[in-house]
């Protein structure tokens, strides 16, 4: 459904741009959004001469007969292989910076796009992030941090240490993509059941993989023996899976969030398994909406660029 239909104008439009999902907020010019539009063309299904037509899908029926529509990305678009290289700016940091942004070509000249550029560290380990910055910009643009943590769960989960509201350091666990391929791709795909769920399991194998990571690869494959056997229930499967996974992934990134009460900031069901398995280990955390926090720090970039006071 088009802004004209209700009278609307777009002022700018706002693009979280993902390696699976492509999502799109139209703004009006006190900030508010007024539409939202999403499609599974991610930066992995595109190459980089579709990117425009993909985005092009979603935001046709918002953009004006003449005249240039302000459009700021952040995530994948602006990773190798997307629609143009943006830099990455080192961290520590603070989230956002107007500098080393970049602006593709585009055809249609309605589109005037600018694309926020990722941050990356050496320490402890060399890692990078892509659209997970404008989301911290976006929290701590109403919460400001003087010394904590964000998780950021997703594919790529992100768990960041925040002080005096720079990114100090970051690490990224793959626990989405690897629940993602082993389900559907491995051995174990025969046996595991997403269409069901049980908290209780997800949080028992959490505790118990937290305790011992080093059984991990063993303790997946007894997620298949145990089913062959019958001695698991096809509704455990999936919750098995991922408390395997994510206590794995606790155990790795005890020193971030211990002795802190983590900030989450994810999609509501992500979210809320992650506060589930810390409040198993007796850490309490707090749930805040990505989307807003995302919608929120586009706006702060577009401040940074000059183009609101």
């Amino acid at each position: 459904m088009g802004l004209k239909e209700f009278g609307m104008r777009c002022d700018w439009i706002a693009v979280d741009w993902g390696t699976s999902n492509l999502r799109c907020w139209a703004v009006d010019k006190d900030g508010r959004s007024e539409a939202f539009a999403e499609s599974d063309r991610g930066m992995a299904r595109l190459d980089a001469y579709e990117f425009e037509s993909a985005l092009l899908e979603l935001i046709n029926e918002w953009l004006p007969a003449s005249g240039a529509v302000e459009i700021v990305i952040c995530g994948m678009a602006g990773a190798r292989g997307g629609w143009i290289e943006a830099p990455y700016r080192s961290a520590p940091c603070a989230p956002m910076s107007a500098e080393m942004a970049m602006s593709p070509v585009t055809r249609d000249q309605r589109l005037h796009v600018t694309i926020v550029p990722g941050i990356k560290t050496a320490r402890p380990k060399h890692d990078v992030m892509r659209g997970e910055e404008v989301q911290i910009a976006g929290y701590l643009a109403d919460y400001p941090l003087d010394n904590g943590v964000l998780c950021l769960p997703g594919t790529h989960t992100k768990w960041v240490h925040v002080k005096n509201n720079e990114i100090i350091s970051f690490r990224t666990f793959m626990s989405g993509e690897l629940f993602d391929l082993i389900s559907r791709h491995s051995v174990l795909r025969r046996c595991i059941d997403t269409s069901q769920w049980n908290n209780g399991e997800f949080e028992q194998s959490v505790d118990r993989i937290f305790s011992r990571p080093e059984f991990l690869a063993g303790d997946l494959f007894s997620i298949r023996a145990e089913s062959l056997l019958g001695e698991l229930p096809p509704d455990l499967t999936a919750a098995r899976l991922s408390g395997l996974l994510v206590g794995a992934e606790l155990a790795a990134s005890k020193n971030y969030w211990f002795g802190h009460t983590p900030i989450i900031l994810g999609a509501e069901r992500t979210a809320q398994l992650y506060q589930s398995a810390l409040a198993k280990l007796g850490i309490e955390a707090r749930l805040f909406n990505a989307s807003a926090s995302t919608l929120r720090g586009l706006a702060k970039f577009r401040q940074l660029q000059g183009n609101t006071p």
